[in-house]
């Protein structure tokens, strides 16, 4: 299992980039095999983490159009910059929920 972690400083966030956020987070899931993708936007950041069972997933998913136009969208509009950091998970636990 796989994890790429992206962490950005946030030019200007506007409808054009939500309706993109949106779609590419529903190809993420539906078309290349993402298992789960949360992002948060606080203090003029933002980190989105999402999972991926394979790195080949990753790439494919990294290399479809509408990414890519997001990606140039991202430097030219809505970032001031941003990381992409792709992480091998080697560990993981979870405590349960209690009421």
């Amino acid at each position: 299992m796989y994890a790429v972690i992206f962490r950005a400083h946030i030019r200007q966030l506007d409808e054009d980039y939500l309706e993109m956020a949106r779609q590419l987070r529903q190809l993420a899931l539906e078309k290349y095999g993402c298992t789960e993708f949360t992002s948060v936007s606080e203090g003029g950041q933002e980190i989105a983490i999402s999972y991926w069972p394979e790195l080949d997933n990753i790439n494919r998913w990294k290399n479809n159009l509408l990414h890519l136009t997001a990606q140039q969208l991202g430097r030219d509009k809505w970032y001031r910059d941003y990381r992409v950091e792709v992480v091998e998970l080697i560990r993981e636990y979870r405590v349960a929920a209690r009421d």
